[in-house]
């Protein structure tokens, strides 16, 4: 039986958390087409008859522009130092920027194995194009494995994980078999309306903004749930955008929530949401505490 902690990295948007969900068949991690998506170090879990592997979805690494960006930075690198594995997710690009430049001084510190995985495998119309990305990349490390996939569509993902167990060793099963993730209901149902709340709104309001939930019971008949839960932003200006005309907009992101709660509590739910302003919570250290992003736990 095989065991070990992977660690999933890369820039910010390149499908990490779409690859992770599509990993463990389960939606997990949240995914819009906004950069940095994920701000916390989400564990999840892939277990069959080989072993387990433990997988930690890391925010993406990026420049640092308030507390919060800082925060996650720290969560990305710090990770590193824990794993038996890292995979390090690309777009196909033989453009490398910045942002992997940074990563790649960044892995060049790290003694576990790194397999490097282009996503959007698909978007790639000859195969001369591919093995172009992989001369690049390659031309800079040493990777373990080099695997193509398509996160989105699962390609190639039942291979990815037959070369990760490949660099994995015998150990212990660290959650039961049913485990599918560390993260509290609570705080998946809160992500799952940050989620919507992306997907919805304006380009500049999403990255200031975080859900807390208020309540969260079931009915004695075990069959409903009722949720409260605040969209929390930064402005006053946001918090009529995201009410929208006549609440239309936070109707919006309430009902496609709804859903996709339901679909992880496998039972009906109420959810009520409504909107606060709090300026500058993503620079104070008792606000993003209060959120769930405490540097200190780093």
């Amino acid at each position: 039986m095989k065991s070990g902690f992977v660690a999933l990295i890369g820039r910010p948007n390149v499908g990490k958390s779409t690859l992770m969900n599509t990993l463990i068949g389960q939606k997990i991690a949240i995914t819009s087409n906004k950069p940095q998506t994920t701000r916390n170090r989400i564990q999840t879990v892939f277990t069959d008859e080989r072993g387990q592997i433990v997988f930690l979805d890391t925010p993406g690494i990026h420049k640092a522009k308030n507390k919060l960006g800082e925060y996650m930075v720290k969560v990305s690198t710090r990770t590193l130092r824990d794993v038996d594995m890292v995979l390090w997710l690309i777009e196909p690009n033989t453009f490398i920027g910045e942002g992997d430049e940074h990563i790649f001084e960044i892995l060049s510190n790290v003694e576990v194995p790194v397999i490097l995985a282009i996503n959007k495998m698909d978007s790639l119309k000859q195969k001369e194009d591919m093995l172009a990305v992989i001369a690049k990349y390659s031309s800079k490390m040493k990777f373990a494995e080099v695997v193509p996939v398509s996160a989105l569509k699962g390609t190639n993902t039942d291979k990815l994980l037959e070369i990760i167990f490949k660099y994995l060793s015998e150990g212990p099963m660290y959650y039961d078999e049913d485990t599918v993730t560390d993260q509290p209901i609570k705080q998946i149902a809160a992500e799952l309306i940050r989620e919507k709340a992306l997907r919805f709104l304006q380009e500049e309001i999403p990255h200031g903004i975080a859900v807390e939930i208020d309540t969260f019971s079931y009915r004695d008949s075990g069959d409903m749930v009722d949720i409260e839960a605040a969209i929390v932003c930064e402005k006053d200006s946001h918090k009529g955008i995201i009410i929208g005309k006549a609440g239309s907009m936070l109707k919006r992101i309430g009902t496609a929530a709804r859903k996709d709660i339901e679909g992880l509590l496998e039972a009906r739910v109420n959810l009520k949401l409504w909107v606060k302003v709090r300026p500058k919570w993503r620079d104070s250290d008792v606000q993003m505490k209060n959120f769930g992003y405490n540097p200190k736990d780093l």
